[in-house]
């Protein structure tokens, strides 16, 4: 099916295709929802540009172009679980929340999740998206290959490490093969008011406390909240020496309502209902935010935390809040986490562009060189690919399966640039 009236998926709903936060409209001259893989192989053999567009969760422009976008929740739904249940493979279009119930009803789990379980497999592995932990690989660290359509129309699998975090500019990915582990409980406690010197001071031992560990400060104050979800093995409950539990449910945004939080308490349930802070049946906000992303290496993460207290005085005005995870490196080209343990200092801004602007220059003039990555589907202030140093290498692989540029935008386009 092809439309030249987009559908709106803004925050209203109605109106111009937009990005879930509504800060981007797309350029597209037209959008394309294919029923099957053929449909799509057929519409990108005769595009002279195309790219594909996933739940559009991504505050960047990563997605957008002037020629064909390609919608790919309309192909035909997969989730074919390996005969010896190592691995499942999955449409592109699938969305981790419909992933999670089909693994967890067959025994099995992802070994991880992002923070909201509403984002599409192909759009946030292809970003670099990553959910927290000790040991825990961003999300695209999980997948053993690809099935894509190639600028010639043809169907391809590949597993190269430069192509899995691709931007779409590589081809349309129709379905991804992801490991997984054996189905595991979780229980989740909040910490609260631990003083940000000490958790800069413990970094460490605060993060080692749960499977998954998050940090959520507006820096304008002197103290944090910590949310553990600890495995549920029959071991005591996590402490965070310096904060007190939460004796009721949290929001990561004090006074938001809590009802759209997964479970908290110690109340134990299945990974893929405690892993993610929101739950699948509510959208967590009405996108009304801007969000950045920036990760260092773990042993730059005390420095970073100082620089922030610095600005706290001029981030909190303009902050809904800011979360601080950990990642464990991964060896693919232009995952954030490439090559290094990290820690991710993640800004979730009130939608103001204009005041947001000059706050999120001074953090990136703070954390760049330290040895920030920006999160590719994030806003960023400036260039955001020096940090990459397998760029190069992406840049020649780019060429070689695209050498007319036909999955290209203006993003991608500009990334030989931003490197300088």
């Amino acid at each position: 099916m092809t439309t030249t009236d987009p559908l709106g998926t803004g925050p209203s709903g109605t109106g111009p295709l937009s990005n879930w936060a509504g800060n981007l409209v797309f350029g597209a001259r037209a959008v394309h929802r294919p029923r099957t893989v053929e449909e799509l192989q057929e519409l990108v053999r005769r595009s002279e540009r195309v790219r594909a567009l996933g739940s559009g969760h991504s505050f960047s422009p990563v997605a957008d172009t002037t020629g064909d976008l390609v919608l790919l929740d309309g192909l035909p739904t997969r989730i074919e679980i390996a005969p010896d249940a190592r691995s499942v493979t999955v449409s592109a279009g699938t969305r981790y929340a419909e992933l999670a119930v089909a693994l967890q009803a067959a025994g099995l789990a992802l070994e991880n999740l992002a923070s909201l379980p509403h984002i599409s497999v192909a759009g946030a592995t292809a970003t670099g998206t990553h959910g927290s932990g000790d040991g825990r690989r961003s999300l695209a660290a999980a997948v053993r290959s690809l099935e894509v359509v190639g600028a010639d129309g043809e169907l391809r699998t590949t597993s190269h490490p430069g192509a899995v975090v691709h931007l779409g500019a590589l081809g349309v990915v129709t379905a991804l093969t992801l490991d997984v582990v054996p189905a595991f409980a979780l229980r989740q406690h909040v910490h609260l008011g631990l003083p940000l010197a000490q958790y800069a001071a413990h970094l460490d031992e605060v993060h080692a406390a749960g499977w998954s560990v998050s940090l959520f400060t507006d820096w304008g104050s002197d103290t944090g909240r910590v949310w553990v979800k600890q495995l549920d093995d029959g071991t005591p409950a996590a402490t965070v020496p310096g904060a007190r539990p939460a004796d009721a449910p949290q929001h990561p945004v004090p006074g938001m309502p809590t009802v759209h939080c997964t479970a908290q308490l110690g109340v134990p349930g299945p990974w893929h209902e405690r892993l993610p802070h929101f739950r699948p049946e509510f959208t967590p906000s009405s996108g009304a935010e801007l969000q950045s992303e920036y990760l260092l290496p773990r042993p730059a993460a005390p420095a970073a935390i100082a620089e922030l207290r610095a600005l706290g005085a001029r981030l909190a005005p303009v902050l809904h809040i800011s979360e601080v995870r950990t990642v464990a490196a991964d060896e693919l080209w232009l995952s954030p986490a490439y090559g290094r343990d990290s820690v991710a200092f993640h800004f979730t801004w009130k939608p103001e562009p204009d005041a947001v602007a000059p706050v999120l220059a001074a953090v990136e003039r703070a954390l760049l060189p330290l040895g920030g990555r920006p999160h590719w589907g994030k806003v960023t202030h400036g260039p955001r690919a020096a940090a990459y140093e397998r760029l190069d290498d992406f840049l020649a692989l780019r060429q070689e399966l695209d050498p007319a540029g036909k999955f290209g935008n203006a993003f991608t386009n500009g990334l030989a640039a931003d490197r300088t």
